[in-house]
């Protein structure tokens, strides 16, 4: 199984970096917003303080999380604890099938703290760095502050357990959950009869775009990162039916200061509006 996972972690750092590039390349030539317009230099600044923080929160999960949740997983499978394990048991469910009972359930978990997120001023603090920029793009679904990753990876260590989860699973759903959440950041444009058919599955760009709205009834909406039909289930999805009007943002943190990644991190610090 270790080279397995080996592959896989090797697999999603090619595909992370491979949808990036093509991302970028993609709102270079035809951008949804007209943000960096003949300003090069800004995009570029812009991009460089997100993945440097992306950069920073990867290092955090390498040095202290994936050792945690590795042996969670261990411990989960040697003593069959856990949603997936016990009904692999109980039915002889085959690999595949537990696979995709643990992405379903690590994505369910996803949408939950995400709402969390918005729901529990603390966690906000925190989630208004991902909200704050003003100028979204591809780079932007690295854009999350330190403190966020810390509690998230966190509660991954018990929910590793609790769903019965095999850590290679983990890896898989990361893999497929950063790529959508990468193209759904991205400032690019889809024709609506394509975004609607991706979005009946998938979290789209127009479907995320309400969600980066600087309107609260459409910031607090669109919580889902891989498959968009949680929303659904739980009455929170939302349309806007002129996404190139929707403004991108928060109002408490347009200063460029704000932007900075000093101000990033000290976002947290302020009293927040919502």
């Amino acid at each position: 199984m270790e080279p397995v996972l080996a592959a896989l972690q090797e697999t999603q750092i090619m595909i992370m970096i491979g949808f990036l590039v093509l991302l970028f390349l993609w709102e270079s030539a035809h951008p949804f917003y007209a943000y960096f317009t003949g300003s090069f230099r800004s995009r570029g600044r812009h991009a460089f303080r997100n993945l440097a923080i992306g950069a920073i929160n990867g290092v955090l999960v390498g040095l202290v999380f994936i050792g945690l949740w590795l042996s969670a997983a261990v411990w989960a499978d040697e003593l069959r604890v856990g949603i997936m394990h016990w009904l692999q048991d109980w039915l002889h469910l085959p690999i595949w099938v537990h696979a995709i009972g643990a992405i379903l359930l690590l994505d369910l978990w996803t949408y939950t703290w995400h709402r969390m997120n918005h729901e529990i001023p603390f966690f906000w603090r925190f989630h208004s760095v991902h909200h704050s920029d003003n100028k979204m793009d591809v780079t932007t679904a690295s854009r999350f502050h330190l403190g966020e990753i810390f509690f998230s990876s966190l509660f991954r260590i018990p929910l590793i357990i609790l769903f019965g989860v095999y850590l290679w699973e983990l890896v898989l759903y990361e893999m497929i959950m950063f790529s959508v959440v990468q193209f759904h950041h991205a400032n690019v444009g889809l024709p609506e009869k394509y975004d609607r058919v991706l979005r009946a599955v998938i979290v789209t760009p127009n479907m995320h775009r309400v969600h980066h709205s600087r309107r609260q009834p459409e910031t607090d909406s669109n919580y889902s990162s891989l498959f968009s039909f949680w929303d659904r289930l739980a009455r929170t999805f939302r349309l806007n039916a002129e996404p190139a009007s929707i403004k991108l943002g928060l109002d408490q943190f347009d200063r460029e200061e704000d932007q900075t990644f000093r101000g990033m991190m000290r976002t947290p610090l302020k009293k927040p509006l919502q």
